[in-house]
């Protein structure tokens, strides 16, 4: 890779599918180095298990984990979540102090973070916070389709509180930039309704004229990207299928906008975070327990993710 810096690559749970996708689709990368961030005896122990050899082309970011012997496959525990926020942690770090070029990461279980004492909703906050910043931007990148979120890890019933003009002007500010720079151009952008059938005039709900219209006019007078909305949540996906219309969606909560994006692009789905100084891939899936270490797990969403930085950090 012409002497540039390594990519960083964290294990997750490695109760989970985490070794073996890393392992995986590490291998599929022959011409790079990786640096990855995992107890490394627990990690061998994990693809050993699933039958899957051990990537040549990494440099071994050591993250110990005392009582790494103990640990059991398909299980939340305390140890792998500890050792999962520890990973992160050291790699967000050196992507912070410039010794890696970005970071992949493979997913943790938010359970196992709890059993562990740590406070963490997800990977998006956890590198925020470590940045320095309140909160960055979780989108979802596939061919033909990409999808923000306003809101991410939260109980459905905070929802309507959490989508203020501030945190929807963060979102269409980071998601705009991000595809400035991928477009070359000023982007379009549909933004979802937070209510059924887009308020139906305030009948359900004032969210829309309230909240999500002022923040339009604002991001539109600032020239960030095109936008249309507040779009009816039901049918707005369908446009995805008139390539001119939109380059992007923005949705106001987690599984408004992954339902669709995950049934059209599940395998070849990538987690971007925006916003945030280094460039930060994952899969678009979770930890998978109960294909724990039986060799069964697809690597797909895992290559895509490494193939996205890569595209990304060049």
């Amino acid at each position: 890779m012409g002497g540039m810096k390594a990519l960083a690559i964290t294990a997750g749970d490695c109760a989970g599918i985490g070794p073996e996708i890393v392992a995986r689709a590490a291998a599929a990368f022959p011409d790079e180095t990786f640096a990855v961030y995992a107890d490394r005896a627990l990690f061998a122990r994990a693809c050993a298990a699933a039958g899957v050899p051990l990537p040549r082309n990494v440099d071994w970011r050591e993250v110990p984990l005392r009582g790494a012997e103990a640990v059991v496959p398909g299980r939340n525990q305390a140890a792998t979540g500890r050792l999962a926020y520890d990973c992160v942690t050291a790699a967000g770090k050196d992507a912070l102090a410039g010794r890696v070029r970005g970071i992949v990461t493979a997913p943790f279980s938010k359970a196992a973070l709890r059993l562990a004492g740590l406070d963490v909703p997800g990977h998006t906050e956890l590198l925020a916070r470590l940045c320095g910043r309140e909160e960055a931007t979780m989108a979802f990148f596939a061919p033909g389709l990409v999808v923000g979120l306003v809101t991410i890890h939260c109980a459905l019933r905070d929802v309507p509180g959490l989508v203020t003009r501030a945190r929807l002007s963060r979102a269409l500010g980071d998601l705009a930039a991000a595809l400035r720079r991928a477009l070359g151009r000023r982007p379009r952008i549909g933004v979802l309704a937070l209510n059924p059938h887009a308020g139906e005039e305030g009948a359900f709900g004032d969210e829309e004229a309230r909240v999500i219209v002022p923040a339009l006019r604002e991001a539109e007078a600032a020239g960030w990207a095109d936008l249309e909305g507040p779009l009816v949540p039901d049918t707005a996906f369908a446009a995805a299928s008139d390539p001119g219309r939109f380059d992007a969606f923005l949705a106001m909560y987690h599984d408004q906008g992954l339902i669709p994006f995950k049934m059209k692009a599940f395998e070849e789905g990538v987690n971007v975070t925006l916003g945030l100084p280094f460039v930060r891939t994952s899969p678009d899936h979770g930890t998978a327990f109960a294909l724990a270490w039986q060799g069964k797990a697809s690597a797909r969403s895992m290559v895509a993710a490494i193939q996205r930085a890569r595209e990304l950090t060049r």
